[in-house]
C-alpha cells in the first residue's frame, strides 16, 4: 500500500529534536506523538487529573483521511494513562496545534517528560455518509437491543 503523506510544521518554540511523529516497528499501525513541553519542563498528573499535552506540532492530513489519536496500551496498562476522548479525530481542514488530552485514571501520579511517547497517530481513509430520513428501518435479529443485548456486559 502506497503511504499517505501528511505534512508537519513547527510550533514556534517547539523543540525540533524531539522528532516527528514515528512508527517504531515494520508492522505498527500508529505513529508515536511525542510529548513537546515548553522549556523541555516535564508536568505531573495526579490520579484523575487531565491536561492538555502539547507536541509541538502542526499537521495537514490530505482530503479524504483523517488523523486518530489512541492511547498507548503500555501507558494505559501499567499507569492509568488514557486519552478521554480515544480517539480523537483530526478533521483533514484543521490546521491547529496538534495536543493530546490525557487523563491520569491510575492511583499515583504520573509525570509526563519532555520526548515521552504519550499518544499514537493512526491515519485512516473517511467515507462520508449520505443522511437519509426513513418512514421505517428494516428488522434485525438484534433489533432495538441495546447495552450488553448480545452477551454479558
Amino acid at each position: 500500500m502506497e503511504p499517505v503523506s501528511v505534512a508537519f510544521t513547527w510550533e514556534d518554540g517547539a523543540d525540533r529534536s524531539v522528532g516527528l511523529p514515528s512508527y517504531e516497528s515494520a508492522g505498527a499501525a500508529g505513529a508515536d506523538l511525542r510529548a513537546n513541553l515548553p522549556g523541555g519542563e516535564s508536568m505531573t498528573l495526579a490520579p484523575g487529573a487531565r491536561a492538555l499535552v502539547p507536541t509541538g506540532l502542526r499537521l495537514a492530513i490530505p482530503d479524504g483521511y483523517e488523523a486518530q489519536v489512541r492511547p498507548r496500551s503500555g501507558l494505559a496498562l501499567r499507569h492509568g494513562i488514557v486519552l478521554p476522548n480515544a480517539p480523537g479525530t483530526i478533521d483533514s481542514d484543521y490546521r491547529g496545534p496538534l495536543g493530546v488530552i490525557v487523563m491520569n485514571a491510575g492511583q499515583e501520579a504520573f509525570t509526563v517528560a519532555h520526548g515521552d511517547r504519550i499518544a499514537q497517530l493512526v491515519v485512516a481513509p473517511v467515507i462520508r455518509a449520505s443522511f437519509v430520513e426513513a418512514e421505517t428501518l428494516e428488522d434485525t435479529a438484534r433489533g432495538a437491543g441495546g447495552f450488553g443485548s448480545t452477551g454479558r456486559g
